[in-house]
Formats: structure tokens, C-alpha cells, sequence
């Protein structure tokens, strides 16, 4: 971890963020090790036992309906399937009503269709699978207790500013427009969790479903970008997952600046934790250096 605090230590400084968490998981040994970062008075101090709770922004679908599917298979439709890899033919994004949102949803018409990265998907899949269960329930039994929803997250827990609301700092309420919106349980975003919470989670769901098995022979069959909601990477050399993984890497990123990368030949991820957007969103610059260097020291460190 030497080696990743150094990185952090020399980019958070210079990024749009003040805030980090970082954890490496080992599947095969089922174990993790994190670290949280914060800037302070110009200097960058170190907490080997993180507290912060982030928003996962999108890395929340890899805990919900990801997560479902590798919980319920049975429940999805060849329907569902499509949405869950963003090949329904919905419409990427739109602001939603808070009343009448999901009456929208599930207007649309499904059809196969070439990949189209779509909030509307998740929420459409979200939707389909209550018909029959609960998925906030169902998805609850793999979460660790610091992984949560952000309606159920209480409002003195520490959490670091997303961005602003209503003119004021935003402390531990959604970032995503539609997610604050609608204020229900969400598919698409809405999660929050500490690094340390989020590598057991992902521990948790791999003891439970041996989904990295799962998604990487579903990757071995097809070309598509999307399997069960997971992004694969694409590029090796170029990926913001980091150079030096293999071809059957698959993970996901979140607006906030947040990311998991899963290396299923090494067995080995990685999470990243940021609060990317407390200024401004459109320049990631810093923050996709420091989601490859890390990402870099991992692989290179297995």
C-alpha cells in the first residue's frame, strides 16, 4: 500500500477532489486492505481506518441489479437482460418527475438494440423485478453495514460534499438529479458507502454468487461492452482501470469520481472512492491519472 499512498499523496492535491478512499481486494484470499486520504490545511493526511461515506453515483448498479440477477437469475426476462446490459433501446437519461416517473419507464418499449449507456435501463430492470420481490431487501443481504442507501443514511454520519443543493454544500444527500428527485430506492444511484464497507460488500457478493466466475466467461462468449451491468475493459493498454490487466477485467465507474475494476485472471480489484464533483464535473483529468496509476500499481503489485 506503500506505493498507493505515495500516488495519492502527489495527485490529491492537484484534483478537483479533497477526499479519497482507496482498497485493494484479494478474492483468492478473501481479504482487503484500505486507506482514506483528506487535504486539510494545505497538507495530506492519512487514515488507515476510514470513516467518510461516499456516493457511488453509478457504481451503485453493480449493487443493484447486477447484484439481482446474480441473487434471482430465474426473475429476469430476456426483456430484463437487455436492459441489464443497456441494450433495450431506452433512452440514455431525461429528468423524471417525482409522481408519474414510473409510469414513464415503463412506456418505453423494449427492443434489442447496439449498446447505449442508459439511466432509464436500471430503473426500467428495478421496476420489472418488484413485480415479483424487492430488491432493495434481496440486495440488502449481501451489503455490509456500511454500504446504504442515501435515505437511510443518518444525517450525522461523516460524508464527504458532492458538489451544492440549493446554494448549500451537499453533505450526505444524493448527487444525481433524478435519484433526489424521485427520493425512493434507486437502481441507477443513490448508495453510499465507506471504502472499507464497499470492499467487504464486494467480498460478500463474490462469496455469495462467484459472480467474477460468472461475468467472466459471459465475457469469453461475447463482444458487447456490458455483461449483467458490469463494463468490461475494452482497451488494456489505455483503460481507466489501469494498464496491466488482462483482457478479462470488468468493473464500473460513478459521476461522482468513484470506480471498481475486477481483474478475474489475477483474482485481484481495486475501489476508488472520490468526492470529484465538490467543484465542478467536466474536468477529470486528475482523477483518471490517479484511477490509472492505481489501478497500474495494483496489477503490477499481484
Amino acid at each position: 500500500m506503500k506505493n498507493l499512498i505515495h500516488i495519492v499523496s502527489t495527485l490529491l492535491p492537484h484534483g478537483p477532489f479533497d477526499v479519497v478512499g482507496v482498497g485493494v481486494i484479494d478474492f483468492k484470499k478473501k481479504t482487503y486492505e484500505a486507506f482514506e486520504a483528506n487535504t486539510f490545511e494545505g497538507s495530506v493526511q492519512f487514515k488507515s481506518e476510514p470513516t467518510n461515506y461516499f456516493d457511488l453515483a453509478s457504481v451503485t448498479k453493480t449493487l443493484t441489479n447486477a447484484l439481482g440477477y446474480f441473487l434471482k437469475p430465474d426473475d429476469f426476462t430476456p426483456d430484463m437482460l437487455l436492459c441489464l446490459s443497456h441494450r433495450g433501446g431506452l433512452p440514455s437519461w431525461g429528468l423524471l418527475p417525482d409522481k408519474g416517473w414510473k409510469e414513464q419507464i415503463l412506456s418505453y418499449p423494449v427492443k434489442e438494440s447496439e449498446t447505449l449507456y442508459s439511466d432509464f435501463s436500471p430503473l426500467r430492470v428495478q421496476l420489472e423485478f418488484n413485480k415479483n420481490n424487492d430488491l432493495k431487501k434481496l440486495c440488502q443481504t449481501v451489503w455490509d453495514k456500511e454500504t446504504m442507501n442515501w435515505l437511510d443514511l443518518p444525517f450525522y454520519y461523516p460524508t464527504a460534499q458532492t458538489g451544492y443543493k440549493n446554494q448549500k454544500p451537499n453533505y450526505g444527500e444524493v448527487h444525481d438529479p433524478n435519484a433526489w428527485t424521485i427520493r425512493e430506492f434507486c437502481a441507477h444511484a443513490g448508495l453510499f458507502s465507506t471504502v472499507d464497507g464497499l470492499c467487504r460488500t464486494y467480498l460478500n457478493y463474490q462469496d455469495k454468487t462467484d459472480f467474477i466466475s460468472k461475468v467472466s466467461n459471459d465475457l469469453k462468449t461475447h463482444k458487447h461492452r456490458f455483461s449483467y451491468g458490469w463494463d468490461r475493459v475494452e482497451n488494456p493498454d489505455a483503460t481507466l482501470a489501469g494498464k496491466g490487466c488482462s483482457a478479462l477485467t470488468f468493473g464500473h465507474l460513478g459521476f461522482t469520481g468513484t470506480s471498481i475494476w475486477i481483474d478475474a485472471e489475477k483474482m485481484k480489484g481495486h475501489v476508488i472512492l472520490t468526492n470529484a464533483t465538490k467543484y465542478h464535473w467536466f474536468d477529470k483529468a486528475v482523477l483518471n491519472d490517479l484511477r490509472r496509476a492505481i489501478g497500474e500499481e495494483v496489477w503490477k503489485s499481484v
